[in-house]
């Protein structure tokens, strides 16, 4: 029996050991079809291809999916990478499972013109697919879980590439769906490529203090156990370290190291029903100390992915913090698995039963109200959708209404109703009116007072609301109703962009330059551009930059001259290093490294014959290399060198940041360098309007390495939208 077969047998044994009606013949027949289809097809390991959509499916039979869904898994490569056609796939296993293939096949099939156009049509396109069949992204978290498990043997620009990717999107929409499991190792398994010098430290320290940690868990556990046992409360108590991607986080933003977060322990308690629940909880504030403020009942006020626990810190006798969970048998089996532990086909429950369907409703919402958003919002406000804390707030007839963290008035008003919202003229919590911008609290009463008479929401309301729902909302009453106000309004602001970068609106006017442009951004006319920018669906920032990049193109084509290459860096030769910089022909003469585009060792630079003042080190893809070189100036002052011996030399380079304007950036910016040991020479930050900041920061480095290190640090800031090197075309 061959190794591919014994994997698949595996997989079959599994799904019937939850599944006692599963149709074998049809499941084999799937993988004899998958098997067939890929044939000689290897992945990078050497291993058979079928290999990959094997263990993706029984990734999907971990979370306990139906028939259809693990053999659409089993196909879910045919499509995209063999001459299997849908048809071939429906007339076989059914439309269902050919639906669920083709839904998979196209999150990844589209091509586009930018790595952020791509990024936020594939986010649309996940969604579109999640309202129609949640099973289509749970099959696409089983391929991401696989694929990044077998991810040493990609390139590292691959892996820092899908690593990023699973951090920022399949992380997130793992985690909104509740399943915590595949979250936590997508999240770990990527913190492996983005941050190796912290993963290992921090594995290695564990490592090393692990019997520490498991006699402090066994005590615990112990105590825990025998008080229950005593007064005959049936439990399962379970302790574990908590996962070392939320460990990294916690040292990062707390510029901490392992020694010093104590609460790195969990426990979680089980039992049969929700009346034990509570039980335990009064058993666990009385053995020991209940931390205030740190306590969050998920049972009478669920997450919306479905999560149900209590969670309450404490702390023992040894001074140290911990968390305890306590569910029920049921919500941990929901808390594992998120969506797919409530599975609608995997029951007998009609696919018309509208709790079920409500439970998608958010995936719907979350679509909808990001039509009209442009691709760079899109992507930040659907992380902060995906992994934004909670507070809960009341109506005042009781009802409980989940908002993200920070929410105003305006959140909770769009929360009940668009005409709610576009109506309401004051709020009042607990009793009292407050401010549009008033933020609310856990357990806050919330009332909306609305006139008939309301002229609609304010433009201001868009930066004050924290939800993207009422961002679109608020949109979308804007985009309908002021059409005439929000071509004047956007005309103003482009116009005053293009004046602040420099750019001429006549040479804009030129039919080919505008019409290059409103292609790109998808408008028929410069009005819709112009209302765009007034309802707030793009911004007049990202309407200039791609003027900048049609009227660059096009000053090229005017040359003629062809897109100049850059002459390779030489090799290592016997010249004499300076400032780790070698020069070809020249020895001891003075180098200086370039302010505008500020190279680091590991990238591709050449040298330019200053007057007077050496050599001046430039990267090749510096803007000012490429605008010289593009009208012909300077040719013989452009040279070849190259990195010499650059051990014991550090580097200044430097980096902007785009981000929320908020209070503790720098703090937060600061720290996040610190914590990889990076020093930084200057930190400014600038208020730019519409809620943003821009960070300029001069770090030293010793290398393309450290400095990447620095810079995936700091995309994980809260609120920064974007990290980059200044002065070079990308």
């Amino acid at each position: 029996m061959d190794k591919v077969f014994e994997q698949y047998l595996a997989l079959e044994e599994k799904v019937k050991g939850y599944n006692p009606n599963l149709n074998i013949e049809r499941l084999r027949a799937a993988y004899e079809l998958s098997r067939n289809a890929h044939g000689d097809q290897k992945r990078k390991d050497g291993s058979p291809f079928v290999t990959h959509p094997i263990a993706a499916a029984e990734i999907t039979a971990d979370m306990g999916l139906d028939e259809d869904a693990i053999i659409a898994c089993l196909l879910h490569d045919t499509i995209e990478d063999t001459d299997v056609t849908y048809e071939d796939i429906a007339k076989k296993f059914g439309v269902t499972v050919a639906d669920i293939v083709e839904g998979v096949t196209k999150l990844t099939r589209v091509v586009y013109t930018s790595k952020e156009e791509e990024q936020v049509e594939n986010l649309r396109k996940m969604l579109m697919a999640m309202a129609k069949d949640i099973r289509v992204i749970l099959i696409k978290i089983a391929d991401r879980l696989h694929n990044l498990r077998t991810l040493n043997y990609q390139s590292q620009q691959k892996q820092m590439e899908k690593s990023l990717e699973s951090v920022e999107i399949y992380a997130p929409i793992a985690h909104r769906l509740g399943i915590q499991k595949a979250k936590w190792e997508l999240e770990d398994l990527s913190l492996i490529y983005i941050d190796p010098i912290a993963y290992e430290e921090i594995t290695s320290q564990i490592d090393s203090r692990r019997d520490i940690f498991e006699e402090f868990m066994n005590t615990i556990k112990s105590r825990i156990s025998a008080r229950l046992e005593s007064y005959n409360i049936k439990a399962s108590v379970s302790s574990r370290l908590k996962h070392i991607y939320s460990i990294y986080r916690k040292m990062y933003s707390q510029n901490k190291d392992l020694s010093q977060v104590f609460d790195l322990c969990a426990f979680r308690v089980i039992v049969d029903s929700v009346s034990d629940c509570y039980n335990v909880l009064g058993h666990m504030h009385d053995l020991f100390k209940p931390i205030p403020g740190k306590f969050k009942d998920y049972i009478s006020t669920p997450k919306p992915n479905m999560y149900q626990s209590i969670h309450t810190t404490v702390i023992g006798s040894e001074g140290i913090p911990f968390e305890i969970q306590i569910r029920t048998w049921e919500m941990h089996h929901t808390a594992e698995y998120g969506v797919a532990a409530h599975w609608k086909y995997k029951s007998e429950i009609s696919g018309n039963n509208q709790s079920e369907e409500e439970k998608y409703a958010w995936i719907r919402s979350l679509l909808e109200s990001q039509q009209d958003t442009d691709a760079h919002d899109f992507v930040k406000e659907f992380k902060i959708d995906m992994f934004a804390d909670e507070v809960f707030v009341f109506t005042p007839k009781g009802d409980v209404i989940i908002l993200p963290a920070n929410a105003t008035p305006i959140d909770f008003a769009y929360k009940i109703h668009s005409a709610v919202g576009n109506s309401m003229v004051g709020a009042k919590v607990n009793g009292k009116l407050v401010p549009f911008d008033h933020i609310l609290k856990n357990g806050d009463i919330v009332e909306i007072i609305t006139s008939k008479s309301s002229k609609g929401p304010g433009r201001d309301w868009i930066n004050i609301a924290k939800s993207s729902e009422a961002r679109g909302k608020i949109k979308q009453w804007f985009k309908k109703e002021k059409r005439e106000e929000n071509i004047a309004h956007g005309k103003s602001a482009f116009e005053a962009e293009m004046k602040r970068n420099h750019l001429s609106i006549s040479e804009f006017g030129k039919e080919e330059i505008m019409q290059a442009v409103l292609k790109k951004l998808s408008f028929g006319s410069l009005d819709e551009m112009y209302a765009a920018i007034g309802f707030g669906g793009i911004t007049a920032v990202r309407a200039v930059s791609r003027v900048r990049e049609e009227l660059i193109k096009a000053r090229k084509q005017d040359r003629q001259e062809k897109q100049p290459v850059a002459p390779p860096p030489i090799p290592p030769a016997r010249d004499k290093s300076v400032k780790g910089i070698m020069v070809e022909g020249l020895e001891n003469c003075l180098i200086k490294f370039a302010r505008c585009c500020t190279p680091v060792p590991g990238d591709d630079v050449l040298g330019f014959i200053t007057k007077g003042y050496g050599v001046s080190v430039h990267r090749t893809k510096c803007q000012n290399y490429l605008n010289s070189r593009a009208r012909g100036e300077d040719e013989g002052r452009w040279i070849k060198v190259a990195w010499g011996n650059t051990e014991g030399e550090t580097y200044q380079t430097a980096l902007t940041v785009s981000a929320d304007d908020r209070n503790g950036l720098i703090v937060d910016i600061a720290t996040a360098l610190g914590a990889v040991k990076t020093k930084i020479t200057s930190l400014n930050v600038r208020e730019v309007g519409n809620g943003k900041a821009l960070a300029f920061i001069t770090i030293e480095v010793k290398d393309l390495a450290a400095l990447q290190t620095a810079m995936n640090r700091l995309r994980i800031i809260p609120g920064v939208s974007d990290v980059e090197r200044p002065g070079v075309n990308r």
